[in-house]
């Protein structure tokens, strides 16, 4: 005799919302002339190509579990929660340089956060935006409550100094939101994909199991055409899923890779000045995952956007792939 079969029960789906923003930025600020020192180019070449005039370099002392805590005891505290609350922890970064045990795990003991979940998502600079659609689906879904999703990366562990390419560009910082549930939604549905046909445009130049040091390399124009063929496209499908327009942002918040990829970017979703926009990068550079987050925290300090707000979020880097969404500001 069979025993009879019981259908798997599952929570409800619900919605979710960003509760709190937080970040971390290194005391170090290196700015232009001082990068000259170690790569061959001009202080205002680089400002020309990629709009960055300063960026911060994280010091011994600010390793990523360090970095990533502040950012996710800020937005705690701009959220009026605890690290007691959170239920899951998941930490974006392509630049942790141990495998195991998780970033996200030594993040959320250091919190606090001893009963929650925790663990690393790979997706280089979309990172973020992936790890805020995990975050909100099990927030939505039931299977957690109070959810701390935080990009994190020390670019300068990876970024080989004297790399004309590349050492111009990236950065080292933090940034978190926290998720909660929601009566109405506040996050809308992730737009993603991954294009492995470009994979060598960006990527590690040997395993660390090797004899060489392994450096991130970068084809720049590679990369720069495939973001502008793909990333508008997808920012756009993201608001129609959400059912938003272009007329109902308050607030675009691109991935902080250099000012004119944003610039052509709000040219051709055809932004206005009433939309606030982004750009951090000219002080913070590329900071790979914890872009997003921390220019969203300048926005909402420095009164360019306000809670309530709409903003589109799109993050895009190594795979090539990319993610975006829609969110409510806190």
């Amino acid at each position: 005799m069979y025993a009879r079969k019981r259908p798997i029960r599952v929570a409800g789906t619900g919605h979710s919302e960003i509760l709190g923003v937080g970040g971390y930025r290194p005391r170090r600020r290196v700015d232009n002339a001082e990068l000259c020192r170690s790569i061959d180019s001009t202080p205002e070449w680089i400002e020309t190509r990629s709009g960055i005039r300063r960026r911060g370099f994280a010091g011994p002392d600010e390793t990523l579990p360090m970095m990533a805590a502040e950012a996710a005891g800020r937005a705690l505290d701009r959220a009026g929660a605890r690290a007691a609350d959170v239920d899951l922890v998941v930490v974006a970064s392509m630049s942790h340089l141990v495998q195991t045990p998780a970033l996200a795990a030594v993040v959320a003991h250091r919190l606090g956060a001893d009963r929650a979940a925790a663990f690393d998502l790979s997706a280089a600079c979309a990172g973020f935006c992936h790890a805020l659609a995990v975050a909100s689906d099990t927030v939505r879904t039931g299977g957690a409550r109070r959810a701390l999703v935080i990009g994190a990366e020390r670019m300068t562990d990876i970024v080989e100094p004297t790399d004309r390419t590349s050492a111009l560009l990236f950065a080292d910082g933090a940034g978190a939101v926290l998720v909660g549930p929601a009566d109405r939604p506040g996050i809308g549905p992730v737009v993603r994909r991954s294009d492995g046909a470009y994979a060598e445009a960006l990527r590690m130049t040997a395993p660390w199991a090797g004899e060489e040091r392994p450096w991130m390399r970068m084809d720049g124009r590679r990369v720069f055409r495939w973001a502008m063929e793909e990333v508008a496209p997808a920012a756009l499908a993201a608001l129609e899923a959400a059912g938003q327009s272009v007329a109902d942002l308050g607030a675009f918040v691109p991935h902080q890779a250099n000012l004119r990829m944003t610039e052509l970017m709000v040219e051709r979703l055809g932004l206005t000045p009433a939309t606030a926009v982004a750009r951090d990068v000219v002080e913070t550079g590329n900071t790979s995952a914890a872009s997003i987050p921390l220019a969203l925290e300048t926005l909402l300090t420095g009164g360019a956007a306000a809670s309530g707000d709409t903003a589109l979020l799109v993050g895009f880097g190594a795979g090539l792939n990319y993610a975006a969404q829609t969110v409510v500001l806190p």
